[in-house]
Order: structure tokens, then sequence, then C-alpha cells
């Protein structure tokens, strides 16, 4: 069963996209088909797709603008911005991680090759920059800073997963931090830079930014939960990926950071030279249960989720109800 999409994300899909359409237009044809192939806009064959992704982001952003009572559509280009960052990891990360399908389909990687897919995701790091100066507001270039700083600590987080992979000990703290920095740090600009473009006082933006940021470490504890256990059918990924994968995820960490016996029994697992059994495979997933990390994982987003909500701004009316339900929304989700 899959949770039912907040109707606040359509509404920013419907606002974001023809600005995206625009930007992504004024690439080189090849780059070009590669960005639209990967927004889910065409097929490998250049035929009209379907669309892809939640547009959770450019929503956080619009929201944010409302907070400060402003009309959301002067933060479209802030919106825009933010999903063009996110796309760009999501091209990078697909090709560092070797993943094959993304929302149901191939990755841009494998169809266009990993040189066209990683030059994609340049372009639309150096579009997100256009399309916030080009907004016009006064307030435009510290919202360009603020993204661009977050894009730094995104690519920090991203270097520290990397180097996880050839870490044998690697500490809960640790983890966490990269949490911190490959996704929350991200989920904090959008919750606030909407507000900050549309010149929102500055308590409004801190308090939105450590909204945002908390809610993001519990969509990364999901995105966790979902790499263990997810549903194939939902997530279009396989089941147990990450664990097939032997990456060090905050459960696994966690697991493998326990006092309980089965964390040397997942230790001989990950350290295993050998690929992993599909038998082997299981029993990691029953052990990072056993260990109780996934229960400490799905603890651990509640209580980020209750932390996020204590930032929301008091008396905020239908804006901060949509903000409210929109996070719940992400610690419920199935994909």
């Amino acid at each position: 069963m899959t949770t039912a999409l907040p109707p606040v994300l359509h509404t920013a899909r419907v606002s974001v996209d023809p600005l995206l359409r625009k930007a992504v237009g004024r690439l080189d044809p090849a780059t070009q088909r590669i960005c639209e192939y990967h927004f889910g806009w065409r097929n490998a064959d250049g035929s009209p797709g379907r669309g892809g992704g939640k547009a959770l982001r450019p929503a956080m952003v619009l929201l944010s603008a409302g907070c400060a009572e402003a009309d959301v559509e002067q933060a479209v280009p802030a919106a825009a911005a933010v999903e063009l960052v996110h796309n760009f990891s999501l091209l990078h990360d697909d090709v560092m991680d070797g993943d094959t399908a993304r929302r149901h389909r191939p990755t841009a990687w494998t169809v266009f090759g990993r040189p066209g897919a990683l030059l994609a995701g340049d372009a639309l790091l150096a579009l997100s920059g256009e399309v916030l100066l080009e907004s016009g507001s006064p307030n435009a270039a510290a919202a360009a800073r603020a993204l661009a700083a977050a894009t730094r600590t995104l690519i920090a987080g991203q270097a520290a997963d990397l180097d996880f992979e050839h870490r044998r000990e690697i500490g809960l703290d640790d983890c966490l931090q990269m949490a911190h920095d490959k996704t929350a740090i991200l989920l904090g600009s959008a919750s606030s830079i909407g507000a900050l473009l549309v010149g929102a006082p500055t308590e409004t933006v801190v308090r939105l930014h450590a909204f945002g940021t908390e809610l993001g470490m519990a969509f990364q504890l999901v995105d966790d939960l979902l790499g263990l256990w997810g549903d194939p059918e939902v997530t279009g990924k396989p089941v147990l990926s990450d664990l097939r994968a032997r990456k060090k995820s905050a459960p696994v960490v966690h697991a493998l950071s326990s006092p309980a016996p089965a964390a040397g029994r997942l230790r001989a697992l990950y350290d295993q030279p050998e690929p992993l059994t599909e038998a082997q495979v299981q029993q990691a997933a029953a052990l990072v249960e056993e260990a109780g990390s996934a229960e400490w994982a799905r603890t651990e987003c509640d209580r980020r989720l209750g932390s996020a909500l204590e930032y929301l701004p008091r008396g905020g009316g239908d804006t901060t109800q949509s903000l409210t339900e929109l996070a719940e929304f992400i610690i419920r989700r199935t994909h």
C-alpha cells in the first residue's frame, strides 16, 4: 500500500515545471536530452514521458514563502533552483553508487553513459544559480549564496558517504553527520530559501531552516529503512538493496555498534570478501532487526519529526498546516 501524496506536491509541480523546462531548454541538445530523460519528460527514444519525482523540495520552498505571507509565485525561481540542485545530486549519485534504476526506469548513466550523465548533472547545477539570480528579487544574491553553501555541504556529505565504503570502523555520530550533510542540509535550504527570497524576517528564515534540517534527518532515516526493507514495486529498487551493496547506512552502523551478539555476526558478513548470497542478505536484515536498529531508526524518525515541528512559526494558519502534513508524509512514505 502506498501513501497518498499531499495535494501541495501537485501544486508545486505545476508551478515549477514550466521554469524547469525553460531552464533545461538552454542546454546544448545532447545534454538537454539527458536531462529531459532524467526528469521523466522524455523517454530514451525521445518520445514524451510521464514525468517523475514528487516535487517535495519545490513544495517546501513555496510553503516557506507562504510563511512570510508573500505571494508564493515570487518564490518559484527558488523552488526551481533547489530542484535543479537536487537533480544534479541524483545524477551524480547514480553514477557513483552504480545504481541502475530510479523511479522505475533505467538511470540516465545506463542509457547515455557515465560522462554524459555527469555533465548533465554539472549543467543542472550551473542552471540553478542562473535561475535564482534572474529572479529579479533584491534578495536573489543572498538566496544564491545560501544555496551554494548548502550545495558545498551536500558535496562534503557525498564525499563522506564514498569514504565510508573503504572504512571498517564508522561511528554512529559520523554516520549522522554524513546524513546531515548529504541530505538534511538541502531540505533545510528548501524550507527556508523561499522565505529568504521574498524578504522574510531573519528569525523566520532561521526557524524554517531548522525545521527543514531536522525533517531532513528523518527523511534520510526513512530512506535507510526503505533501502533495507522497501517494497521493490513501490521504491523501484530491489529489496534489501542497501544490504546487498553492504552500504553503511545509519541502521546498519547502529547495529554494528550494538553490544548485542548480532553485531559480531553482521560484522562478519560485511567483512567477507565474497559477494553476499541471497541467504546471507536475508540473514543480515534479520541481524539488523535483532540488534534493535530498525526500531531505533523508527523511534529516531519520530523524534526528529517532533523536533522539526517545534520550529514551525506559530499562527501560520493553512501554510503551517500544509508544512505539518508534508512533514508527516515524509516519514510515513513508502517510496
